[in-house]
């Protein structure tokens, strides 16, 4: 799976090793354990999904551009849809601190056990509201959503530092979803949309 992702362009060494390290088939139920390496979304349970592999490996690389040579700049992540706690593995290799919530009881619960044995201190998983994001653990040098809304929720600009760069899954004028980055600079907020993507609806509360 790694081999093929770095064949399709995803070259920092880092994020590769980052890849490597974290075996996704512990994150899957055992009745998918054999379809944990392919390149395909798979259920987790209470209406959710592991993103597909290269869909995880394209978003923390958009995440961390342009941050090599600032590595300040990558000290705290927000992950919000911590889901099954894959991506949260991989960021917590990649990142100084990632602070991810989930606002599905049973995942956020399901999400500490699967992460219990990679013993990523500098993982702090929380239940909440995502779309309120995590004031206490703000600024944040980068946000990354596993869930798709109509609109960057404000408290995720309002937490983000500036220099800071969200990538998430957005609904697009046309009703697809695409993948947004919004950039904060001193001069205000600079967005791109990029590729079409699929995700699960971002949505507030706790369940």
């Amino acid at each position: 799976m790694v081999r093929k992702l770095a064949h399709e362009g995803i070259a920092h060494p880092d994020q590769i090793a980052a890849l490597g390290a974290v075996e996704r088939h512990r994150f899957v139920d055992s009745a998918l354990v054999n379809q944990a390496y392919e390149d395909t979304s798979l259920p987790i349970g209470l209406g959710q999904t592991i993103s597909k592999p290269s869909v995880v490996a394209r978003m923390i690389e958009l995440l961390l551009q342009g941050h090599e040579e600032e590595p300040v700049r990558v000290g705290r992540v927000l992950e919000v849809g911590t889901g099954c706690g894959y991506q949260a593995a991989v960021l917590g290799r990649l990142v100084r601190e990632v602070y991810s919530i989930e606002r599905l009881r049973g995942l956020h619960d399901k999400a500490r056990q699967n992460l219990r044995p990679f013993r990523l201190a500098n993982v702090h998983l929380l239940f909440g509201d995502g779309m309120q994001g995590y004031a206490k653990g703000a600024p944040y040098a980068g946000i990354i959503a596993a869930a798709g809304g109509n609109a960057v929720p404000q408290a995720w600009i309002d937490q983000l530092a500036v220099g800071g760069r969200i990538v998430a899954p957005m609904e697009t004028a046309s009703g697809q979803q695409a993948l947004l980055v919004v950039d904060k600079l001193e001069r205000g907020l600079k967005h791109s949309i990029l590729e079409p993507v699929h995700f699960v609806p971002l949505k507030s509360g706790i369940a």
